[in-house]
Formats: structure tokens, C-alpha cells, sequence
């Protein structure tokens, strides 16, 4: 402990001390301050004259612990603690949103008080809780908990990363900062091992270990903005998509996790990569914007489908016909032409581009 530290501050170490080790003695609470068990023994009155019970007991298992009194002694939390009670909280009751509530103004106690690099995501949470995350997205609140205080001092980390059920590798990172996003908490930096830039999901890092090897951070980092183009590229299809559209409409519709917008001519162009070009029409689709694939035979295919599926689920239902026999029935060759026309027009482009136009239905 530094020779500097304030008496005030020694007593609040002497408190949590105290708290972490029911039973501790003058001498060892004395070892643990940096002073002499004299001096041990005056911070333990400090405490009492705050009207905190700390009972004393003599003999060999005699020691310093908190005692039950009218008051409620306060809490010493490690920033791991903190997180990973708000987590247990923000997860299981439904009152926690809710400042107004007794569990919501004491979570809203412990979130003042908590480092600025853990509350924000967890006041993210909180202000959107949505669903529980699944099981396995549950992350560990101490290994959390390391690689935000890595992450604010700016401190090198080894990690071990889980690839899959029984790979694991073994990673040297630069933690840029803790993110959470959509329920999944994600570590951004930069990965000596790979000589790139990764955004890792903190639910697979099974340790941590802090080094004492400083790095300098990216100067103005947009944390959340930096994660979500890095998940946007480097798939296996890329994507050009043309809005045509102002970039402030652009924007205000395309998440920044689909990819990157740019102004060009025309309109806006999405840039960005997927390994499911399905879900990434269907992306586009729910955007009131007209726009045009260009350049991405496979999101070309998937978008073209899904306008046919569309399509086919826009009809009427179809009338019962009457047969030669007499008998109601469907007209095979009525259904045939039916089907051949377009209710949302494909618009080909080119090679590999498509234009999707729609009236009155999602394309």
C-alpha cells in the first residue's frame, strides 16, 4: 500500500478487510493497512465512532468482524462483484428497470458508483433490457470484470479464446473496450496473434490474464461504432447494394451493422459482407427504401426469392371453379397463369444486379 494513502481511505480499506475476513486480527488488519497493529486498532475505532458495529471477540479464534445493528454497514464491492450482481439483477427481476422501484433505486445506487467503462454498458441494459440472454451467452462477471480493468488501464492481456466444443486458442491482445450489444458482450481490440483488429465474444473466453505491457488505445474511439463495422465485414458474399435515397434517409433506415455507407452516384452505397445473404434480404426488405443489388449474385438470388415468396403470399385466395363434370374444383390451367403473374416486379439490372420495387407490400 502507498505510504500516502489518506486515513479516510485506510479506513475503508480497514472496513472491507474487515467484511472479506470475518475475524481478522490487529495484526493481520495491520499488515494488510501498512501500519503498526496500534495504528490498526485506531482505524477500527474510526469505524466504530461512524456508528458502524464492528464487535471484537478475544481468545484464539477472537478477531474484527461487522455486526448487525440498526444501521446497515456499507458494502465494499470489487468492480467483478458489481458487475456481476447488476448482471444477475438486470437478468432475473422484472423491477429492475425501474428506478422508482426498491430493487431499481438500489441498482441504480451500485451503478453510480461503478467505473464509467462498466456502468455505461450495463445503463445500456438496462434501458432496454429485452429478452434474457440465452445460456449460452451468460458471461463470466470476473473475466468480465479483468478485461475492463485491462481495457481502462490500458493494460496487454493473454487470453484463451474457445473456438468450439473441445478448440481452444490462446490469443495476446490490446483491449480497446468492452461492448454490448443485442445482449452479447463482445471485446474490441487489436490481436497481436492474428496481426488484425477482432471483436471477440466475451461468453468464449474461458481466462484472462493481465500483463503489465502498456499500449496506446486509438485516439477518439467510437467503440460501438467500430464493432459494428467490423461485424459487418469479412464474410464470405460481398454486398453493394444502391439506395437511391439521401444519405440522412440512408442512414436513418440501414443499422451501421449491416455495413458501410458512402455517398455515390445515384444515391448511397451499402458496402459489406455475409455469410447468409437470406437474412440479409430480408434486412433490406423491412427498409422502406428503394435500392438496387449490385455486383452480389448471391444476395441477387436470395432477394429475388424472397420477392417471389412475397409474392405468392400477397394473392387473394382462389375461388373454387367448376369442373366439365359439374363438380367444384381448381382450373389447373387457371392456376398456371395465375402463378406467371408478377405481383412484385425483379427488375434485372445487369449481370449480377437486381432492382426490388414495391407497392403496398415489404420486398
Amino acid at each position: 500500500m502507498r505510504h500516502d494513502t489518506s486515513p479516510t481511505a485506510r479506513a475503508l480499506l480497514a472496513l472491507e478487510a474487515i467484511q472479506d475476513s470475518p475475524g481478522i486480527t490487529a495484526q493481520r488488519l495491520g499488515e494488510l493497512l501498512g501500519v503498526t497493529e496500534r495504528a490498526a486498532r485506531r482505524y477500527v475505532a474510526i469505524l466504530r465512532e461512524a456508528e458502524l458495529p464492528i464487535e471484537s471477540a478475544t481468545g484464539p479464534s477472537g478477531g474484527y468482524r461487522v455486526g448487525r445493528g440498526l444501521r446497515l454497514p456499507p458494502l465494499m464491492f470489487s468492480a467483478a462483484e458489481a458487475l456481476g450482481l447488476v448482471q444477475a439483477v438486470l437478468e432475473g427481476h422484472r423491477d429492475a428497470a425501474d428506478p422508482t422501484e426498491l430493487v431499481g433505486a438500489a441498482l441504480s445506487k451500485i451503478l453510480r458508483v461503478l467505473p464509467r467503462p462498466v456502468a455505461e454498458p450495463l445503463r445500456a441494459v438496462r434501458r432496454d433490457p429485452g429478452p434474457p440472454p440465452e445460456e449460452t451467452r451468460r458471461v463470466d462477471a470476473a473475466v468480465t470484470g479483468q478485461l475492463v480493468e485491462a481495457c481502462t488501464k490500458a493494460r496487454r492481456v493473454h487470453l484463451t479464446y474457445r473456438l468450439g466444443p473441445e478448440t481452444e486458442r490462446p490469443m495476446e491482445v490490446d483491449p480497446w473496450a468492452v461492448v454490448l450489444r443485442h445482449s452479447r458482450w463482445y471485446l474490441l481490440g487489436y490481436s497481436h496473434t492474428r496481426q488484425a483488429v477482432r471483436a471477440l465474444r466475451v461468453d468464449r473466453i474461458t481466462s484472462v490474464f493481465t500483463t503489465s505491457q502498456a499500449f496506446t488505445p486509438p485516439p477518439d474511439l467510437d467503440a460501438l461504432r467500430a464493432l459494428e463495422k467490423h461485424l459487418s465485414q469479412g464474410w464470405r458474399h460481398p454486398v453493394e447494394v444502391l439506395f437511391r435515397e439521401t444519405f440522412d434517409d440512408t442512414a436513418r433506415w440501414v443499422p451501421r451493422s449491416l455495413g458501410h455507407l458512402e455517398a455515390a452516384e445515384g444515391g448511397v452505397l451499402l458496402r459489406a459482407t455475409t455469410d447468409s445473404p437470406d437474412w440479409y434480404a430480408r434486412q433490406l426488405a423491412v427498409t422502406p427504401l428503394d435500392f438496387e443489388v449490385q455486383g452480389s449474385p448471391a444476395l441477387v438470388d436470395a432477394t429475388v426469392a424472397l420477392a417471389e415468396r412475397l409474392s405468392r403470399s400477397a394473392r387473394p385466395p382462389r375461388p373454387a371453379r367448376r369442373t366439365a363434370s359439374g363438380r367444384s374444383g381448381y382450373d389447373p390451367r387457371a392456376a398456371q397463369r395465375e402463378s406467371e403473374t408478377p405481383r412484385t416486379r425483379v427488375i434485372s439490372t445487369g449481370p449480377g444486379s437486381t432492382r426490388s420495387r414495391s407497392r403496398g407490400a415489404v420486398t
